[in-house]
């Protein structure tokens, strides 16, 4: 049997949310930014990347340097949202 795939956590969803926020503010399309990764030497299909914004699929870190730079922003800008107190990488209680 294989391998039950990992659950996207509240930190996936938060990046799926902003590579997509981030891609309608510069006015791509799905296909544009897929475009966009490939040429940067990440191969990604439209399919795949329409995946990681309906977190169906995973992004990993790989995926999400390059989506960053396809986007011209930084990758701690799609997972700024993940480092409040209440997020994943904020830690939370002390």
């Amino acid at each position: 049997m294989p391998p039950r795939p990992l659950e996207i956590g509240p930190a996936g969803h938060a990046a799926a949310q902003a590579i997509e926020r981030t891609r309608t503010a510069r006015g791509y399309s799905q296909r544009q930014l897929a475009a966009r990764v490939t040429a940067l030497g990440r191969p990604m299909t439209f399919t795949a990347l329409s995946r990681i914004e309906r977190t169906v699929r995973r992004c990993d870190i790989d995926d999400l340097v390059a989506i960053a730079a396809a986007l011209g922003t930084a990758p701690q800008a799609l997972l700024a949202d993940t480092c409040t107190p209440s997020g994943v990488a904020g830690g939370g209680a002390t």
